[in-house]
This record gives structure tokens, sequence and C-alpha cells, in this order.
């Protein structure tokens, strides 16, 4: 059966974020309808899944943050993070979290990949009977 996906993606790290994008699309089957939108940072894709949650069958969030020399990284991380499972939980909807935390750019670039890790949880989920 044909289901609906919203990828929101945080191109704060575009060149990050577009490998997160294009690895989690290869497992998508292209039979699905999939709508992409874009936000700045991670911190505002959970208000914009929770502006849809009744739109979509699955989610996908896809996002780099990279820890810098504040206590930023940890708050936006954990905030995010949180907010994605209570609205998966709250609205028993899969929401993949494809939201990377690195410490560095090196390990986010070898972190594109991500992106398939959630869309094959997306899939897994909606897939159970």
């Amino acid at each position: 059966m044909k289901k609906k996906y919203l990828i929101v993606i945080a191109d704060y790290y575009k060149d990050i974020s577009e490998g997160l994008l294009k690895s989690a699309l290869k497992l998508i089957p292209k039979s699905n309808l999939i709508r992409i939108v874009n936000v700045p940072g991670v911190f505002e894709i959970p208000v914009t899944i929770s502006k849809n949650i009744d739109k979509y069958d699955g989610f996908l969030a896809l996002g780099c943050v990279i820890k810098g020399q504040t206590p930023h990284f940890d708050f936006i991380s954990q905030a995010s993070t949180n907010a994605i499972m209570d609205l998966s939980i709250i609205n028993k909807k899969p929401i993949g979290n494809g939201i990377i935390t690195c410490i560095n750019m090196k390990q986010a670039i070898a972190r594109k990949h991500k992106g398939a890790e959630a869309a094959k949880a997306v899939i897994s989920v909606l897939s159970q009977k």
C-alpha cells in the first residue's frame, strides 16, 4: 500500500544534510508520496513534524549538530531528540531520527549515510501489522 512520508531536513550544514537526504531516498520506494520540507536548523524539525502529523504516515528528521565551544550542542541535541520521541509515541507514528550529532565536521562527513538508517526504521515500523 502506498504510504505518505514527510522528510524534514535542517539545512544548516547543507552538504551534510544533502548526504543524509540522498541516502534516505535510496531506501524509500518510489511508489510512495514523499514531501521534503527544509528548515533552518534541527530545533525547528519537531514543530514542523507536529504541524503535519495528521497528514503523513511516517516521518524522517534529518540534520546535523556539531559540537562547538558552548553547551548549546547538548541542549539542542537533547531537546530535539526528546521532542521527536514524544511526538512519535503520543501520535503513534514512526519518526526516523536521522539527526547526527558529531564532535567535528570530519565525523559528520563520515556519517552522511545515516539518513538511510532512519528511513529503514520508519519503513520497518510502517510495515508492522
